[in-house]
């Protein structure tokens, strides 16, 4: 059996913990899987007197990044401390030491992945990094190991299982979206302040990781289009039940790879396997990045993803269609892929697909991020109206002016309103999206609009 694999654990909360007491109470098994021992040497925390339900040796805790890095008993640090300042630091030191790196910090990437990746370059070691996305979901090996072959041609993933858990809430049951962020919040899904899983940030980081993966593209969280689900509209959630689609927070990226699909033209005559049709930037060479509210078919697989699980869908070229679903956050699930990481590593697989894989570098795929406007798409359109002749007429004029054709119109009898405006929904057929939110624009300013119109893309 080879030397002892010698760790350093950066940070021991709700992760760390579960990946601490992985090494320390089943080494045996680790041993068996990697052909070697993991053995963990260091564990670095904030406040070493913490209460903590892992029992880690206390000769091995301290607040001492530098003489854990440095260590030569250690040869992988595993930062799962968080944040962006103190994290990128701790990973740098660690590559210069001469240390392997294996993080499931998925916003120090997304923000610095090029700076650090470079860096591992340079030092000849690898940087790991599973557990960044989607939690117990292998989708990082899957994309750069097991898909490796393929061309990928379309991402489409729910990356944040608190949103998940949200939605599946606010469909299934009813609830509000204060209702059930609270109950999220109850159950552990939700940080006290949910802003970035609820904004679309977090799924933005995770998508710039899987755009480098898959197309080579460098995007910044900043240059991906982003909406939440933070101003949802629980009508909107019915609207969506009755046209028979369900309402996801999606992450995708699309090229006009898509099997016989024009550059700039919806996927008409091979939809996937699903039933649905995916979207297509205008460019051959183009990606379009994009975290929203979409609505997909009930009978799409995505759609039937409920609670607080990750899924994502990856098109490849030769492959075709493959889905990769599991627990996306928590304990358990994460931990899982740190520890895979290190028996990578212990293995010895991890250096060399590392060093093929040249990410956040010069090697570039060849695809350029497309502008949003560019990307086609059908759209879900509803609007609150004043309750008069001619609404209608004017809202169809403004859209056939933006060559945007209707498929459907949705408008409930109702009684006397007594002058309170109406929701009218409106979907269209496929149309350029810089296009359809010039319309949209032009319809907010009708006399008759009473709120801000509402739109969301449409997954087919």
């Amino acid at each position: 059996m080879l030397d002892t694999l010698g760790i350093a654990l950066i940070g021991c909360g709700t992760v760390g913990g579960g990946v601490a007491d992985v090494l320390l109470r089943h080494g045996d098994r680790l041993a068996a899987r990697a052909g070697r021992s993991l053995a963990l040497r260091r564990v670095v925390v904030r406040d070493p007197a913490k209460l903590r339900d892992v029992p880690v040796p206390a000769d091995i805790v301290s607040t001492d990044h530098a003489a854990a890095i440095h260590d030569p008993a250690v040869h992988v640090v595993v930062e799962l401390m968080g944040g962006t300042t103190t994290a990128k630091k701790v990973v740098l030191d660690a590559l210069a030491a001469g240390k392997h790196v294996v993080t499931a910090n998925k916003a120090l990437l997304a923000e610095a992945g090029h700076e650090i990746f470079e860096a591992a370059r340079r030092a000849e070691r690898a940087v790991c990094f599973e557990a960044a996305v989607a939690g117990g979901v292998p989708i990082i090996r899957a994309l750069g190991e097991s898909l490796a072959a393929n061309q990928v041609t379309a991402i489409q993933g729910i990356l944040n299982g608190t949103s998940n858990f949200i939605l599946t809430a606010m469909a299934e049951r009813g609830m509000t979206y204060a209702a059930a962020l609270a109950e999220a919040q109850r159950l552990g899904y939700a940080e006290a302040d949910p802003t970035l899983d609820v904004d679309g940030s977090d799924a933005a980081h995770k998508l710039a990781i899987l755009a480098q993966i898959a197309f080579g593209v460098t995007a910044k969280p900043t240059d991906i289009s982003r909406q939440g689900i933070d101003t949802l509209d629980a009508m909107d959630i019915r609207f969506a039940d009755e046209l028979g689609y369900t309402i996801k927070l999606l992450a995708e990226a699309w090229t006009s790879g898509t099997r016989n699909a024009e550059p700039g033209v919806r996927n008409e005559k091979q939809p996937d396997s699903s039933g649905s049709a995916l979207r297509t930037p205008h460019s051959a060479l183009g990606v379009a990045l994009h975290v929203a509210p979409v609505l997909l078919r009930h009978t799409d697989l995505l759609a039937q993803v409920r609670g607080a699980y990750n899924a994502v869908l990856v098109r490849g070229d030769v492959v075709g269609e493959t889905l990769y679903q599991g627990p996306g956050a928590g304990r358990g699930p994460t931990a899982s892929s740190v520890l895979a990481d290190l028996i990578d590593l212990a293995v010895g697989r991890a250096q060399r697909t590392f060093a093929a894989a040249q990410l956040w570098s010069k090697a570039s795929k060849g695809f350029a991020i497309e502008p949003p406007e560019r990307v086609r798409s059908r759209f879900y359109l509803r609007l609150l109206v004043a309750d008069k002749p001619g609404v209608l007429a004017d809202v169809t004029r403004i859209l056939a002016d933006e060559q945007i054709s209707i498929s459907s119109v949705v408008q409930h009898e109702a009684a006397e309103s007594g002058g309170s405006p109406v929701p009218l929904v409106i979907v269209t057929h496929a149309a350029e999206t810089g296009r359809f939110k010039l319309a949209l624009a032009k319809i907010n300013r009708l006399a008759t609009a009473a709120a801000p119109a509402v739109f969301f893309s449409m997954g087919d």
